[in-house]
């Protein structure tokens, strides 16, 4: 993509300047902006995963999902997560319309009760199935949604990473930073510390196990999210991929959440 190539070549340009030459807040967006475009044009995927739960005393129970996801152009993407076990979720779908300019719009499917519940934009920061990811943490994470700011480069785990701070831009998030490393071979995500809204250090996000589909998009297997202030953890363990298999908008429609609870509902 021709986009891709400018970015690079102007973030290239403004690192080798040196901080004199850019803001701080210059650098965190052109560091975003590179980690944002480097995984454009994927498409559509499907993919399925376990998510481990665990709580303080360390006892856990497992989750199996399927998630579709549909890249949009000129929007945020389309994703829609169906769960497959324990019973007692069985046949739970969650819809999500991430958007650039407003806020996102979601949709639980509970099969129990035969209704579809709308996800309200003040209560995003609410923990997603139990799970310690919140309903914004399963957004897209697009571009406008965050100001941004570089901090510092570092060694992680011994990868050398760019380390930049970036804000919400919606008022009802439950956080009021994040704190993101991006190794500087291929800006992915490596690390991010989750602030709540009095700045106290919430939650860390770490991604593992790094794979690279298409030769050229990079996927983490798993997902380690630690909650500091409760001591409980979830695993994302994602155990399949499949890229530009067909999907359409129309996959993504509200009446796809009932459709998923049938036994013999399969990917495309």
């Amino acid at each position: 993509m021709k986009t891709f190539g400018i970015a690079a070549f102007l973030l290239l340009g403004s690192l080798a300047l040196g901080a004199s030459a850019q803001t701080p807040e210059e650098q965190g967006l052109a560091i975003a902006t590179e980690a944002d475009l480097r995984d454009k044009g994927f498409g559509d995927s499907s993919a399925t995963m376990r998510m481990i739960l665990r709580n303080k005393q360390g006892n856990q129970s497992t989750r199996e999902v399927r998630v579709r996801t549909l890249e949009i152009d000129d929007d945020g993407d389309k994703s829609l997560s169906i769960f497959d076990s324990p019973a007692d979720v069985k046949g739970t779908a969650f819809l999500t319309f991430s958007h650039i300019l407003k806020p996102d719009d979601q949709w639980l499917y509970l099969p129990a009760l035969k209704r579809v519940k709308r996800i309200s934009s003040k209560n995003k920061s609410g923990p997603f199935m139990g799970s310690e990811f919140a309903y914004e943490d399963i957004s897209s994470d697009e571009l406008e949604k965050y100001t941004y700011k570089y901090l510092r480069d570092e060694t992680l785990d011994g990868v050398d990473t760019l380390v930049i701070e970036r804000y919400p831009v919606d008022k009802h998030s439950g956080y009021i930073r994040q704190v993101v490393w991006f190794d500087k071979a291929e800006y992915r995500p490596q690390k991010i510390d989750y602030y709540d809204r009095k700045d106290d250090h919430l939650k860390t996000l770490t991604f593992h196990e790094y794979r690279q589909y298409l030769d050229r998009f990079w996927r983490a297997m798993r997902y380690e999210m630690i909650n500091h202030q409760t001591g409980k953890s979830t695993t994302l363990l994602w155990e399949t991929y499949d890229f530009r298999t067909g999907l359409k908008d129309r996959d993504f429609d509200k009446n796809s959440l009932k459709r998923a609870k049938s036994a013999g509902w399969q990917w495309c």
